[in-house]
């Protein structure tokens, strides 16, 4: 993680936004961390950042989760499994 202060980044923002794409930049005013610089190298890099901070996805996820803890929910092996029956049972009868 790189630090730089704010005038050097407010004086070529381009090139730091650029940098951030790899590493996030930490922003600095008076030597002390200010901000946070993040860049996004592709489309696919933001949707995934929203992604990760939505609120509402991640109370999804701490449910889900929940359920999982309760003893609810199928394992993914098991969904595999299911599905590959069913799909033999569908070849059987065409």
């Amino acid at each position: 993680m790189k630090h730089v202060a704010l005038s050097e980044v407010k004086d070529d923002l381009s090139r730091y936004l650029h940098l951030a794409e790899n590493e996030a930049i930490v922003i600095t005013k008076h030597g002390k961390p200010a901000g946070i610089l993040l860049g996004f190298a592709s489309e696919d890099d933001w949707f995934d950042y929203k992604l990760e901070h939505d609120p509402r996805f991640l109370q999804r996820i701490a449910k889900a989760r929940e359920s999982l803890r309760a003893g609810k929910g199928i394992r993914l092996e098991d969904v595999q499994h299911h599905s590959r029956v069913g799909q033999r049972r569908t070849r059987a009868y065409s």
